[in-house]
């Protein structure tokens, strides 16, 4: 059983990896098992289809990102330290590449946002829940009388910088992101 379980953690932390280069789609149970070196059967007997290897996928990748950036900015109390940290921990972890693709988030929810389906179920309420803490510390700041708008602009401003560094090799995106994120916050 303890086996069983790190061999599905290993197949997801080459899956997210993969997936956050190529796209959900550019996984298969084909492409793990030769890169992990194991089995077809033995990997697919984790999985069972492709969508369900895509949804885990989806859930290990929640998991680094709650890891990364949301779980670290929340032992700061709430303030505008907090919708800070949230977003600097955001920058952060697209910046050092936790992903090899960028925000890993970003790269799924272009390629599934007009497909429905579950796999573009799970990614929008990821994307959801992860707009709904950022406006919850802003509202529990006291900081804005629209919330959920404030929340939007922050995660624009992060989203476009993970966009400029991978499309144009522009690192100072990040610089300019954390800038525009102070200034909203008026820091």
């Amino acid at each position: 059983m303890i086996r069983g379980e790190q061999t599905r953690r290993n197949i997801l932390a080459r899956a997210v990896d993969i997936a956050s280069v190529e796209g959900l789609e550019g996984l298969s149970i084909g492409r793990l098992a030769t890169d992990l070196d194991v089995s077809k059967s033995g990997l697919f007997a984790h999985f069972g289809s492709k969508e369900e290897l895509q949804l885990a996928t989806i859930e290990a990748a929640a998991r680094i990102f709650y890891a990364e950036v949301i779980g670290p900015a929340l032992v700061t109390p709430p303030s505008p330290d907090r919708v800070y940290h949230l977003l600097d921990r955001w920058l952060a972890y697209s910046r050092t590449r936790v992903f090899p693709g960028g925000c890993f988030f970003a790269r799924v929810g272009a390629e599934f946002g007009g497909r429905p389906g579950r796999i573009r179920d799970a990614i929008a309420e990821l994307d959801c829940t992860w707009l709904g803490v950022v406006a919850q510390a802003i509202a529990q700041a006291r900081m804005e009388s629209d919330p959920d708008q404030l929340a939007f602009e922050l995660n624009a401003y992060a989203r476009a910088a993970n966009a400029a560094s991978l499309v144009h090799g522009d690192d100072n995106a990040y610089e300019r992101a954390d800038r525009a994120v102070r200034a909203a916050l008026g820091r």
